[in-house]
């Protein structure tokens, strides 16, 4: 678990709060169930509205890698690699038919078996950065649900804030109706600002991030098995990668 994503928004929290109980108002001011419906369902009705439903779904399971993100072991698919160039080396690229077998990452499975059966380095490259590309449009536009949450929040509490003022407004003949209007109306606007800026936006950036990092993790992979390709030595191949390793991850 990232313990730091969670220290952080109870962190966010505790300091609203405190904040609140400082300036002596009272915390269960801040709890509107309307104004969170009007908030958090408006949001994602946008959200839904501008995105694809596999956009969307994708997006959701993704917002687990906040907490449990996907964990990359470059040292181990450096050795990988380096056993995959020395056993080239010594029985030809058919010899490394049984490590397509029992490879689990399919992006390695692919560009080895690619290897296998005797792709060019030019054609290996290109259809693997093809599927590099792909892939990683589909983890951003999945991620990018997150960031336009947080462009829509801070709207949507607007919309939250009007709506408390006009119910205001229409009971200002009762004085007893007054104070729940105003509740509403501000509290929409923490509600839309703050998910926007405690949550959203900094889930969107650290979703992109561990998007990036994947992609570098896939790049490592295909410069190492293009440069089996090339017949380069396995101290060479090593150097490189590591070299790429310290560059972009």
């Amino acid at each position: 678990m990232d313990k730091l994503s969670v220290i952080a928004i109870i962190g966010g929290l505790t300091a609203i709060l405190a904040g609140q109980a400082l300036e002596g108002g009272h915390l269960g001011s801040l709890l509107q169930l309307t104004a969170f419906m009007i908030v958090i369902g408006g949001t994602a009705s946008a959200v839904m509205l501008q995105s694809t439903p596999r956009q969307f779904v994708n997006g959701l399971k993704m917002l687990k890698w906040v907490f449990y993100p996907p964990q990359f072991n470059h040292e181990k698919m450096i050795r990988d690699i380096i056993q995959w160039s020395q056993s080239a080396r010594k029985g030809g690229l058919l010899s490394l038919e049984g490590f397509v077998l029992t490879q689990q990452d399919p992006f390695a499975k692919k560009a080895l078996q690619m290897l296998v059966d005797g792709a060019a380095p030019e054609t290996l490259r290109s259809v693997m950065e093809v599927e590099i590309s792909m892939f990683e449009h589909a983890r951003k536009q999945a991620a990018k649900i997150w960031e336009s949450a947080g462009g829509y929040a801070p709207t949507i509490g607007i919309i939250g804030a009007v709506l408390g003022l006009i119910h205001v407004m229409e009971n200002l003949s009762d004085p007893t109706k007054l104070g729940s209007g105003i509740a509403v109306a501000f509290v929409a606007t923490v509600y839309g600002v703050g998910s926007a800026n405690l949550f959203f936006l900094p889930v969107a950036v650290k979703l992109k991030n561990l998007v990036i990092a994947e992609v570098a993790t896939k790049e490592l992979i295909l410069e190492g098995v293009i440069a089996i390709a090339n017949g380069e030595n396995p101290r060479i191949i090593e150097s490189r990668l590591r070299g790429f390793l310290a560059m972009h991850i």
